[in-house]
């Protein structure tokens, strides 16, 4: 679309070529623009221009471009390798000699490069190489063909010769034939082209067999022609073969000739039938261990030895040793065949495993190949099926068939291995891209917290340092060699940002070090200073929430502060539990009152837990007082201590008691700060109505009309009514007790309350006068005549209702009107600001009660009269 230029262009040149993707509003549209443009062929230098800038500002929308960059990257690596694979398989095919296993290491090394062979010209000049190896490995097998063809030729001449001279005559020309197409397809075997590239055994095996058959078959033609001869004139010499001279003599009339002597050994050295026979037993041990021992590949030197000295040596060995030695040599021989037969069932199995990495699945194009492993993994099995036939050729010789479709199956393999290559590669750039990134920003913060000094957010520069960590964790896979490149690079940065942190923590374990050595000395204290422990509390908490630590130390360390200082608290509970034994009888009374309270709360029954209180009230004054004496009462005054301490007179006569001195001003129990939920800094809440020690109604202290007699008086009667101080246990019983018996007391009441609504509400319905409610059971807020004038409407006949009355009644009890009355409900308020004279709602609601009981009776009003009800009842 554009000609190619050298010069960066700018953001606006840029835009316009891409069709607006810089100034497009969101990521979706720049996207879609770029790929509009890259749909027009652009050029890798425009294309680069654009992905330079656009990669700055967007990274998902310059994904596109990124790809098709990447693309023709591959691509022109692609050709480099498609020309230089090229030339290789031209020079091999420009041979004079195809090489077999070169052809066969051109296609494999070439996939290992990442060559196409499925391009041209890769793909032609495979199919020619193939096609090559194809034809040469033809000729092998027509070579070993014709090889055992000569053999069995060779075997037929032999038959012949033990057989009838006349039959061997008749057999000739068929024989003849047969000898003379066996030449003929060696001579045309040997005449082709390819026949220089075969193995150098076979032109060698095929030669041999050309003569031997050749001598074998001009030995067979003579001697049946003297055979014929020596049947037509009796004087002519008989044929050397033994059967047919014998025949001819029977047919002359001639005995058959004696077996010739044989003639004798000639004598032999005892010391060359010595050395013989321990060169050959020595070579029979050597092949009967490496047989014992299954190996076959020394087996064969072993066994190639054995016969060359059974050649030299074989006049020489006794009959024993030489029965031995064939022996061997026949197991050697089952070995090495039993060798190359599993070496094929070992490379058919590595055939049907390499086939198997791909399966066929259909797609929208037609069946298609797909892995059925991931990436790493086929890459792995490829090159241990590779190494497993390595070890197999070992064991035996070749199978060219089975190790082209092993190699093709392979190939097809490591084609998606190459893309899984490719892709790990651009994302290892990706995430190493991100990682550099990730320490530039961590070098940014370091410097930046370096630059603020001491005014630093420790816990805000903890959270930033650990999300550093997790980002660098979460960054994708690289290389072993490019996180160990890249590794200390990172930790220098991550250590020069945690330094100023970690600098504090120091400090701040120092700090807490010496606030508990300071914890220590007041736990160790004989008097526990409350305000200094709380001060040094706070202390704590200040430089616990500035400098954060690790969990671990941070507990251990507030384990260790808060050790003394709960140890102090335990002594001084353990003492006023000491102290508190002598008041431990009113503890049980008021322990039992408290139960008995609660349980009275569990039965539901109003009565018997006001019963149960009252009882709580008597069982918590002073124990010397009797139940039935009022609160007013003073208790009599307990004896001092020289009174309970002077002997006795005689006759049964009693020491006067003292009176002890009554203190100028009264002497007030306060509960103090240890205990839990107290502070002193604090005034004591008042009392609940009906509680002990509820003073509520009673004259002030500073009150004129009471001297400051009365007023004593009075403080001493109201300290000895609230009696002994109570336990931890008994007087959080009896707070407890108190408390769920007044929540069972509201309770009752507003289900009482709930009761006597209904019942209102169904004598309405009803109109029948005497079920409305009496006036205990409405409540406080009803008096007798409210309760009177409901009545009496009732027992009339209903009149036509209105609805102001009820708009009064809702701006009584403050709750919402329905929707359709909220205008008629803010006329009537502008109409009663007019009024100024009139009562208001709140002073006339049982009135306005009355009205809407004369109507008649409807559901909707029903409800809003009962929801107001709710409210003004319990008022």
């Amino acid at each position: 679309m554009t000609s190619p230029t050298n010069k960066t262009h700018d953001l606006p040149t840029l835009d316009a070529l891409t069709g607006g993707a810089f100034t497009a509003a969101t990521s979706g549209e720049r996207a879609a623009r770029i790929r509009e443009w890259l749909a027009t062929e652009p050029t890798a230098e425009l294309m680069q221009d654009v992905f330079r800038e656009l990669s700055l500002k967007d990274k998902g929308a310059a994904r596109p471009l990124r790809e098709r960059l990447d693309e023709l990257r591959r691509a022109k690596g692609q050709e480099a390798l498609a020309a230089e694979w090229a030339a290789k398989a031209e020079a091999l095919l420009a041979a004079p000699r195809i090489h077999v296993a070169d052809a066969m290491a051109w296609q494999r090394d070439a996939a290992r490069a990442g060559a196409p062979l499925s391009r041209e010209p890769l793909a032609g000049l495979k199919a020619r190489l193939a096609e090559g190896i194809k034809a040469v490995e033809d000729l092998q097998t027509q070579a070993m063909v014709l090889r055992e063809a000569a053999v069995l030729l060779a075997q037929r001449i032999e038959v012949l010769s033990t057989k009838s001279w006349q039959e061997a005559q008749t057999a000739m020309p068929a024989l003849e034939a047969d000898v003379a197409h066996w030449q003929e397809q060696v001579a045309h075997l040997t005449a082709d082209r390819g026949w220089a590239s075969v193995d150098v055994r076979h032109p060698a095996q095929i030669e041999a067999s050309r003569q031997q058959l050749s001598a074998v078959w001009q030995a067979f033609g003579e001697a049946v022609a003297q055979a014929v001869q020596a049947a037509a004139d009796p004087a002519a010499p008989l044929p050397p073969v033994p059967v047919w001279a014998d025949e001819l003599r029977a047919a002359r009339g001639e005995a058959p000739a004696a077996p010739a002597e044989r003639p004798g050994r000639p004598a032999v050295d005892p010391a060359a039938r010595e050395a013989a026979q321990t060169a050959v037993r020595a070579l029979v041990e050597q092949l009967e261990t490496e047989l014992s021992e299954g190996h076959g590949k020394a087996s064969v030197g072993v066994a190639n030895a054995l016969r060359a000295a059974l050649k030299e040596h074989g006049k020489l060995v006794d009959h024993r040793l030489e029965a031995q030695a064939q022996s061997a040599l026949a197991a050697a021989g089952e070995l090495e065949g039993w060798q190359r037969w599993r070496a094929d069932q070992l490379r058919r199995e590595l055939v049907g495993k390499a086939e198997a990495l791909l399966r066929t699945e259909d797609g929208p194009d037609g069946p298609v190949a797909v892995p059925v492993l991931g990436g790493r993994k086929l890459q792995e099995t490829l090159r241990q099926l590779r190494e497993q036939w390595k070890a197999a050729d070992h064991g035996g010789p070749g199978n060219h068939a089975l190790w082209r479709r092993f190699d093709e199956a392979c190939t097809r393999a490591h084609k998606f291995v190459e893309a899984w290559v490719d892709k790990a590669r651009a994302e290892s750039a990706e995430h190493r891209a991100q990682r550099l990134a990730l320490i530039e920003e961590v070098k940014a913060f370091a410097a930046q917290a370096a630059s603020a000094g001491g005014a630093v957010d420790w816990k805000g520069h903890a959270r930033a340092v650990h999300q550093f960590s997790e980002r660098w964790r979460q960054a994708g896979h690289l290389s072993e060699k490019a996180f160990a490149e890249i590794q200390p690079v990172w930790k220098a940065a991550i250590h020069a940002a945690a330094e100023p942190l970690e600098r504090a923590q120091k400090g701040s374990v120092e700090r807490r070090q010496a606030l508990i050595a300071e914890a220590t000395r007041l736990g160790e204290a004989p008097a526990l200073r409350v305000d200094a422990v709380k001060e040094l509390q706070q202390r704590w908490q200040v430089e616990a929430q500035s400098v954060p630590l690790d969990r671990k130390l941070e507990q251990k360390l507030w384990d260790a502060f808060r050790k003394p200082i709960d140890d102090a608290f335990q002594r001084k509970s353990s003492e006023r539990q000491k102290s508190a034994v002598a008041l431990s009888e009113h503890d049980q009374r008021v322990l039992e009152a408290s139960r008995a309270l609660e349980a009275a709360t569990g039965r539901g029954d109003a009565q018997a837990i006001r019963a149960a209180m009252t009882a709580l009230e008597q069982a918590m004054r002073s124990p010397s007082e009797p139940s039935s004496a009022s609160p007013a009462q003073a208790p009599a005054p307990e004896p001092s201590e020289s009174t309970a301490s002077a002997p006795e007179s005689g006759e049964g006569e009693a020491a006067p008691a003292t009176t002890p001195p009554r203190p100028a001003r009264p002497v007030v129990a306060m509960r103090g700060d240890d205990r839990p939920g107290m502070k002193r800094a604090e005034a004591a809440a008042p009392a609940r109505p009906g509680r002990p020690g509820d003073r509520r109604g009673a004259p002030r202290a500073d009150d004129r009309r009471f001297g400051a007699g009365d007023r004593r008086d009075r403080d001493d009667g109201g300290a000895a009514s609230r009696g002994p101080r109570l336990g931890d246990a008994a007087f959080r019983a009896q707070r407890e007790a108190w408390e769920h018996a007044q929540a069972a007391l509201r309770r009752l009441a507003a289900q009482a309350h709930g009761e006597s609504l209904t019942q209102l509400l169904q004598a309405w319905s009803a109109r029948q006068a005497d079920q409305v409610p009496s006036v205990q059971e409405l409540g406080r807020a009803v008096t007798p005549s409210m309760r009177s004038d409901w009545a009496q409407v009732l027992a009339a006949a209903p009149v036509a209702g209105s609805d102001e009355s009820l708009l009064r009644l809702e701006m009584a009890a403050d709750v919402p009107s329905p929707a359709d009355q909220i205008t008629a409900r803010r006329t009537l308020q502008l109409q009663m600001l007019t009024r100024r004279n009139d009562p208001s709602p709140a002073q006339t609601w049982g009135a306005d009660v009355a009205q809407v009981l004369a109507g008649s009776h409807d559901a909707s009003r029903a409800r809003r009269l009962q929801a107001v009800l709710k409210v003004l009842l319990r008022a």
